[in-house]
């Protein structure tokens, strides 16, 4: 898969789960959840090529993948994911109570998705 093709992935199955979270089906959350995690984890091992090919997710028009986004890019892209974050803060529902989660942890030290 391209960095592209995984972007969509990461992206496509983070408005899944969101998605289907609302409808009341966890477990099919759960698979959407894996697939934009190892899409993730596949970009991350591109390094910052895969990190970079991400961030255009940090301005797409669903705020569940942007905050997803940004939590994942935290680290590299630490002024921009903290703006979106805290946007996303503003607003209500799930998004808006990850990105607090995120940024909480991001604070505390406890973040570690993509660690150095």
């Amino acid at each position: 898969m391209t960095l592209e093709e995984l972007v969509e992935e990461f992206a496509q199955n983070v408005a899944a789960q969101t998605d289907v979270i609302f409808r009341g089906d966890a477990s099919t959350g759960d698979e959407h959840a894996e697939r934009y995690i190892t899409a993730f984890k596949r970009l991350r091992s591109a390094g910052d090529a895969g990190r970079d090919a991400l961030a255009i997710l940090l301005k797409h028009p669903r705020m569940d993948v942007r905050v997803s986004a940004a939590a994942c890019l935290l680290r590299y892209r630490t002024a921009e994911a903290k703006a979106v974050l805290e946007a996303a803060t503003k607003g209500e529902g799930l998004a808006a109570f990850e990105a607090a989660q995120v940024l909480k942890n991001w604070e505390n030290g406890t973040w570690a998705l993509d660690p150095a």
